[in-house]
């Protein structure tokens, strides 16, 4: 359509538009209501005639705009109407029900058998015994401690992992930082700092540290040990945990636009309120793996002894490999080391590093338990794996393949009311969890959410439990490669042994390299990255 035309099309439907508003308003008040509408409906289509921004409003005015909400409608439509319940994503509608009912406290059994192909590749399962053992009544819990740690602590199975205010809502912290509380689990607190509604109802606080150094910085941005050891010493902070990177986003920074910092953020994190924050993909404490051992070792003194580990999306085994030979050649290693998964990620990320960097979880904790293995560190290093653990068979897999114990962030989010609208990043989140918007964020009711929250936990774990009792295995030290087992093919299974090199205790040390590893041991350098 010629310019002419358009403009020809805009003077004929202002003038229908403004002709039938003005004989509504001469015949009778009863068409003021249409003759409303009808001049609005002009108004838009003479304005998409005119726009330059959407080409389908150009073309066909009005009419376009069913493009944009059916779009808008997608997300839901899909979820609701479409996806099959083992087939969605990021999580099926399978793992959400069962979250919800355990939260709820209702019965989380299914009728008629699984819905999953048992022989589609891929597929894994868990070997159980003829000889089942009993399952525990007390849930066990894992001492994060090493040698140089004086003040250790007992984890549980399950804790919640890192989220921080200004992501979550208030409440939402709220609600996980008592439902941790009531059932005796660690809260990570995420890089965002220590809020007031961290510690409002004592739950055990893992504070997490990033690049940014939240609630433990300098004017310009640097490390501050006194602000550090200050906060480090509040009874609720359990344990430190230097974030070097996360799985929705490994390697990048992130910003925090200065119009989302109002005064409690700005509080949490100790940074001007209404200024932007950056916080930068590297850390200035240190630039080398000698320097990240050296600083680990002087957070863990300034926090008077407590456990101290770090947490990462594992990219090159040989950073990791240099990380190990630092702690070897220093004699200092953290106390945990947190395996975050590059399937994981609350947060908002590029697109591209969701979908294309970082190991999945699995990769990154074996490769992570076989070089402390192979370096002879794995007895004094603990092991968290975060990334997808939503049901007592997630638990039960990433103990097999080397973790000690677990984090969760999603599941724990749909235990408060997430349902996956996917509006993280955008503030509007319609349950009041992932939104700093008080309208939005009032209906999340911190006292029924924290209930869902403890009771998810305990029934997870307690199916974990009864899972590893199914197994054989009396302890999580029972459990072996072995017992998970993956089909690879139609009529071909293997299990976890064969599919994984599991490397013997202080392999890499005494010569017996095996070849895979024997490159990225040999190039690996302490003295950088």
């Amino acid at each position: 359509m010629s310019g002419v035309a358009r403009f020809a099309v805009f003077f004929v439907s202002a003038f229908l538009g403004l002709g039938l508003t003005a004989l509504s308003l001469a015949v009778s008040p009863w068409w003021w209501p249409p003759a409303a509408i009808a001049l609005a409906l002009t108004a838009l289509g003479a304005y998409d005639l005119l726009q330059r921004g959407h080409s389908v409003l150009r073309n066909y005015p009005l009419l376009g705009h069913l493009r944009y909400l059916l779009e808008r409608l997608r997300p839901e439509a899909q979820q609701y109407f479409i996806e099959r319940d083992y087939d969605g994503r990021p999580f099926d509608r399978d793992v959400r029900s069962i979250v919800y009912e355990r939260a709820k406290g209702t019965a989380a059994e299914e009728a008629f058998g699984t819905e999953l192909d048992v022989y589609a590749p891929g597929h894994e399962f868990l070997v159980h015994s003829i000889a089942p053992r009993p399952t525990p009544e007390t849930p066990p819990t894992v001492r994060v401690g090493g040698p140089d740690c004086t003040r250790p602590y007992d984890m549980a199975l399950l804790n919640v992992s890192a989220m921080s205010f200004g992501s979550l809502s208030g409440n939402a912290v709220l609600a996980l930082n008592r439902g941790a509380a009531l059932g005796g689990f660690a809260h990570d607190t995420g890089e965002g700092g220590i809020s007031e509604y961290h510690l409002r109802y004592g739950g055990d606080l893992v504070w997490e540290i990033g690049s940014g150094y939240f609630g433990c910085r300098t004017r310009d941005g640097d490390f501050d040990p006194g602000l550090f050891a200050e906060q480090a010493a509040r009874e609720q902070v359990k344990c430190v945990s230097l974030k070097l990177s996360q799985g929705a986003k490994p390697g990048s920074g992130g910003l925090l636009p200065g119009g989302k910092v109002n005064a409690e953020i700005a509080r949490a994190r100790g940074v001007p309120e209404g200024r932007t924050v950056v916080s930068p993909p590297y850390h200035r404490a240190f630039s080398t793996p000698h320097g990240l051992v050296r600083f680990l070792a002087r957070l863990r003194e300034l926090a008077g002894g407590k456990p101290v580990g770090f947490k990462l999306c594992v990219g090159s085994r040989r950073e990791f490999l240099a990380v190990c030979k630092a702690m070897r050649a220093q004699g200092v290693t953290p106390d945990f080391v947190i395996v975050d998964g590059s399937e994981g990620g609350t947060g908002a990320g590029p697109l591209e590093f969701a979908d294309h960097l970082g190991r999945p979880l699995t990769e990154g904790l074996i490769t992570v338990h076989n070089a402390l293995t192979g370096t002879g560190l794995r007895d004094r290093v603990k092991i968290g794996a975060s990334g997808k653990v939503a049901t007592g068979a997630d638990i039960v897999k990433r103990l097999i393949q080397g973790a000690d114990y677990t984090n969760s962030a999603r599941a724990m989010m749909f235990a408060v009311g997430c349902i996956q609208a996917q509006r993280c990043h955008t503030n509007t989140c319609p349950v009041g969890v992932t939104t700093q918007d008080p309208r939005r964020a009032r209906a999340l009711d911190v006292a029924d959410k924290s209930l869902r929250v403890q009771r998810f936990q305990a029934a997870t774990v307690a199916s974990a439990l009864k899972i590893m009792s199914a197994t054989g295995a009396a302890t999580a030290a029972e459990l072996r490669p072995d017992m998970l087992r993956r089909r690879t093919d139609p009529v071909t299974v293997r299990s976890g042994d064969q599919l994984i090199e599991h490397l013997s205790p202080g392999a890499l040390l005494d010569g017996d390299v095996p070849p895979d590893w024997a490159e990225d041991w040999e190039s690996a350098d302490p003295d950088r990255f």
